[in-house]
């Protein structure tokens, strides 16, 4: 019933040279970036900085999508909606469905909640205006405790796919976000080769589920070694990784891969998403950025709260999306090296 539109969705997000801003932090875990800047989580404040990042001039130039959060979407004041500025500017407007993780017991793994209403919230957040929609999986590297297990696995492939049915059947595009952290000291070759079983289970799922695979997108991590790897890191290594795993296990009818940043730093996002771009070989998908954390992190603190510092916040944010758009056809050519890990351990939102 929505597939020229579920199609269109897509097309607009996968423009070239553009990606998506995830701005879905729930309440608690804006709270998070407010305390390092001395700001008040309350409804005033959390209105006011997702209203800079709106309104930010020629945002359309890099941002195809954003991400929000349910209190985002149906926001309002004075009877102008809270997303009317990506509206007005033709981005298209997702939303964050699912409501965290639950441990998976005798295991130290999760699955994550939020399917018995799905298709309830889904018709109220198409009717408000999204689009598309997005569900975090989360598994995790122990090469020790032979993590993931087979049943994180399994549990998590399978909910992926329930969900990613039930949004094609509401409308939205399902951004399916199979995250594998990058907590951890596994080396290269142990996450390539877990990240094309964990993508292979996810995708055999997806198909029994009858999910019309075109009209999804993928939200997975970068293929790198853990944070507490001892090797150092090679970008071009990670790109030529990222693109063979996706090469044994993603199908070429999945239109668009949308990255997470996993904790990166705002350069090491750039520069990675950069190198999977300029690395030769077929890629028959789009291949760009969904970024929080490597898109918002400079930009609170360019703000730290204050209505003079908006113009500067917005500046830094435009700058930030320029970098990423660019990086996403593999012509990104600015500052390399350093920038402040965003890395937080077993990190939830």
């Amino acid at each position: 019933m929505f597939r020229t539109e579920l199609l269109d969705t897509v097309r607009k997000i996968c423009t070239q040279g553009k990606g998506i801003l995830a701005a879905d932090e729930s309440t608690g875990t804006i709270g998070k970036r407010f305390d390092a800047i001395n700001v008040e989580n309350n409804h005033e404040n959390r209105f006011a900085y997702r209203d800079l990042l709106f309104r930010t001039d020629g945002l359309n130039e890099h941002i195809s999508g954003v991400i929000t959060f349910e209190e985002t979407l149906l926001d309002e004041k004075d009877g102008v909606r809270l997303i009317q500025p990506l509206l007005d500017n033709d981005i298209v407007v997702g939303i964050k469905v699912d409501k965290g993780v639950k441990p998976l017991y005798h295991y130290d793994e999760t699955v994550t909640q939020g399917m018995d209403d799905l298709d309830v919230r889904c018709k109220q957040y198409y009717e408000a205006g999204a689009r598309f929609a997005k569900w975090r999986a989360v598994l995790k590297i122990d090469v020790d405790k032979h993590l993931p297990s087979d049943i994180s696995i399994h549990e998590n492939a399978s909910t992926l796919a329930r969900y990613a049915s039930i949004c094609v059947q509401n409308g939205l595009v399902p951004i399916v976000e199979p995250e594998i952290l990058m907590d951890g000291t596994h080396d290269l070759q142990t996450s390539h080769d877990i990240s094309v079983r964990v993508l292979t289970h996810v995708y055999a799922e997806l198909h029994r589920h009858n999910v019309d695979i075109e009209c999804t997108l993928l939200k997975p991590n970068m293929v790198r070694q853990g944070v507490s790897c001892t090797d150092e890191i090679d970008w071009k290594k990670v790109g030529y990784s990222t693109v063979h795993a996706f090469q044994q296990s993603v199908p070429v009818s999945m239109p668009g891969v949308v990255f997470l940043s996993g904790g990166m730093s705002e350069t090491d996002a750039s520069v990675a998403l950069n190198e999977i771009n300029r690395y030769d070989s077929l890629k028959p998908w789009r291949l760009t950025f969904s970024y929080g954390r490597a898109l918002q992190s400079s930009v609170i603190s360019a703000w730290e709260g204050k209505s003079e510092n908006i113009e500067k916040a917005q500046t830094t944010l435009l700058q930030l999306a320029k970098n990423n758009g660019l990086a996403s056809q593999g012509l990104f050519e600015g500052n390399t090296t350093g920038g402040k890990s965003l890395h937080e351990k077993n990190y939830v939102y």
